[in-house]
């Protein structure tokens, strides 16, 4: 009982904290029902533990005592995040507020090397940015690593499959030069989604979240909970047929989503004629950004089809087409509130919507369906990462007792 009243105290200065004012311990006690002396002890202990603080207001001309204001901390605990990406390597620290302090990027070809010498990269990658944290007063505690894979329900470390990296069965224990700091492994897509759902106002409780990078991903949240399926392997939308006869897909079937609606697919249609001239002013989607990061193929297919070329601008038609008609089939069978798309799909969402609504508004019959049902994640390709942050502060918030005390 006690746990789940620290939360409720903890829970209810972190809502407030965009307030003018902040939260008294007499206020809180009013919002959440409890008695001032039960609120009392209960923020004595959240500030033992770091998670609050607790000062003096301003003089407001009032006759009294001045105020005593909650806040959630600044410093003190904090989430690590890691990502492995085909392409990158990612860190983010957010402290305990869910804001994010540190953003790391490291550009890395990952497919096909070796996973200890991917892993040791990543570990070295995460203790530098623990150090930066550390400078700024955070403490991490709880790590959560990205991958582009499967990782099974359970205790393990495990990434059982991650085609994209060509791993098979890697235990993350036996590469991880720290056993101390061995993160948490956990599926891209279902992180992108989990800081959709905890980052979006006003939350969408039941949604597919779909996003793209070399491979195609996607994550179910069902009443406000992560749907992992009976082994982990939920969501593998990327691998869906939808054309039996079709390509072959580096899975061994035929007809994948992957190989008309994943970014090698499209940037290899976009390409086959020479690119246009640079736009001579900013035209939407993320070309007003200037010219495309050397080796960023998404940010290349974005200026592309800002810039008019008509090969990337068919080779995106075609690929909401396909992702269209996966998309409904996903609605037909779990009946969603909404659909996000994330990831590289957020950044090319200006190109792709009208093709994907199309489809969705012709094969979505036997339900009511809006447009607006399907819009672009906010985060794009932040996504993922930014959720393997936020999982340890979500874990602190709804039990501050993994915090040690004093």
């Amino acid at each position: 009982m006690r746990r789940r009243n620290l939360s409720v105290v903890l829970g209810a200065v972190a809502a407030h904290r965009s307030l003018p004012r902040p939260l008294s311990r007499a206020d809180v006690a009013g919002r959440v029902g409890l008695t001032r002396a039960a609120v009392s002890s209960l923020v004595d202990e959240l500030i033992g533990r770091g998670a609050l603080t607790e000062a003096e207001t301003p003089p407001d001309g009032r006759v009294g005592r001045p105020g005593r204001a909650l806040s959630v901390t600044d410093e003190g605990p904090a989430g690590l995040g890691l990502e492995i990406g085909v392409t990158h390597l990612g860190a983010c620290v957010v402290d305990l507020r869910g804001e994010p302090r540190l953003w790391r990027r490291v550009e890395r070809a990952n497919a096909g090397r070796p996973a200890g010498r991917v892993l040791a990269e990543a570990a070295a990658l995460a203790a530098e940015t623990e150090a930066e944290a550390a400078a700024l007063g955070l403490r991490v505690e709880g790590r959560v690593l990205a991958v582009p894979g499967v990782v099974p329900n359970g205790p393990g470390a495990l990434v059982e499959r991650a085609p994209n990296l060509g791993w098979h069965g890697v235990r993350l224990a036996d590469h991880w030069p720290d056993p101390d700091t061995v993160p948490e492994p956990e599926n891209e897509a279902n992180l992108g989604a989990l800081a959709e759902y905890w980052s979006a106002e006003p939350a969408v409780e039941t949604f597919v979240h779909v996003s793209a990078d070399t491979g195609i991903g996607a994550a179910l949240v069902i009443d406000g909970q992560l749907f992992r399926g009976a082994r982990g392997f939920a969501g593998e939308l990327g691998h869906i047929p939808i054309r039996p006869d079709g390509v072959e897909c580096a899975c061994g079937a035929r007809g994948c989503l992957e190989q008309y609606a994943g970014e090698a697919a499209v940037g290899a249609a976009g390409a086959r004629a020479p690119p246009p001239p640079p736009p001579a002013g900013p035209r939407g989607g993320a070309a007003g950004a200037g010219p495309a990061p050397a080796g960023d193929p998404v940010a290349l297919l974005a200026e592309r089809a800002a810039a008019g070329h008509a090969p990337t601008l068919a080779a995106l038609d075609r690929a909401g087409q396909a992702l269209g008609l996966a998309l409904a089939s996903a609605v037909e069978l779990i009946d969603p509130d909404g659909l996000v798309l994330g990831g590289a799909y957020a950044e090319l969402a200006d190109w792709l919507l009208p093709s994907v609504r199309a489809e969705l508004a012709a094969r979505v019959t036997v339900r009511p369906w809006a447009p607006e049902a399907l819009r672009p994640s906010a985060l794009g390709r932040r996504g993922p990462l930014l959720g393997a942050a936020l999982t340890t502060v979500r874990r602190i918030m709804a039990d501050p007792t993994l915090l040690p005390v004093g």
